[in-house]
């Protein structure tokens, strides 16, 4: 059985979007923080400054990055500080990321190139995907480039079925939120800094944060809107 709820708004919350995320950390086993899509300086030159007051240091113990990070190993070594500690950063290649796909472990991996990305100031080589283990949940991550035709859900339900997880992230699309379809569960960051991409030059800047407790998630999508932070609110459970 599974449970799926969806809601606009927090209303009941009573809270700032920021705030939302300090008491989410109090009170919430893991925390774990989603976005992508960076595109910085190529795109776009930065996180826009309402969210990056909201994402505060050691507050959440993972994060999970879609890809397209950008050319600057800053981007990369400002994740590594939210949650203090590379192992807990999970990173797959993005169509951009430049060094390609090392094809080993995650973000705290040495780069292909032995260390050379750092000395260029370039972010390490990531994996093309990555699976790993939150509470009851196994988590798929791909940046979705590499999925013909680009979005179609059939497409992405073979992918997470050869992954063999319960839910697929998924970066390249700019539509946010989260979908069910054929017994899984598929969650779309969007993009953290708003960048453009070939089929949507207009995008609103979004991350998600997951909230894990055993089979059950909560998952909230920060939206930037004209100049507003918009949070709605996703739960499901682990279907059995």
């Amino acid at each position: 059985t599974s449970y799926f709820h969806y809601s606009r708004d927090l209303e009941s919350e009573k809270r700032s979007a920021a705030q939302l995320i300090v008491t989410m950390a109090a009170n919430f086993g893991e925390l774990i923080l989603l976005l992508g899509d960076h595109h910085t300086p190529s795109r776009t030159h930065t996180i826009p400054e309402p969210f990056q007051r909201m994402l505060v240091p050691n507050k959440m113990q993972h994060v999970i990055c879609t890809g397209n990070i950008g050319g600057d190993a800053a981007e990369y070594e400002r994740l590594k500080e939210l949650v203090g500690n590379g192992s807990c950063v999970h990173c797959v290649a993005g169509e951009y990321d430049f060094g390609g796909a090392s094809g080993g472990g995650g973000c705290s991996s040495p780069s292909a190139d032995g260390g050379n990305a750092a000395l260029n100031n370039l972010p390490p080589s990531f994996p093309e995907t990555k699976v790993i283990q939150l509470g009851s949940f196994r988590i798929g991550i791909i940046g979705g480039h590499q999925v013909v035709p680009w979005g179609e859900m059939s497409a992405l339900a073979m992918v997470r079925r050869r992954l063999n997880v319960d839910v697929l992230v998924c970066g390249w699309r700019r539509k946010t939120g989260v979908v069910e379809y054929e017994g899984g569960y598929y969650i779309f960051p969007g993009s953290i800094t708003g960048a453009y991409s070939s089929h949507d030059p207009k995008v609103n800047p979004s991350f998600l944060l997951l909230a894990v407790q055993g089979t059950n998630i909560v998952c909230y999508v920060y939206e930037l809107i004209n100049g507003e932070v918009d949070v709605s609110k996703t739960e499901f459970s682990k279907q059995q």
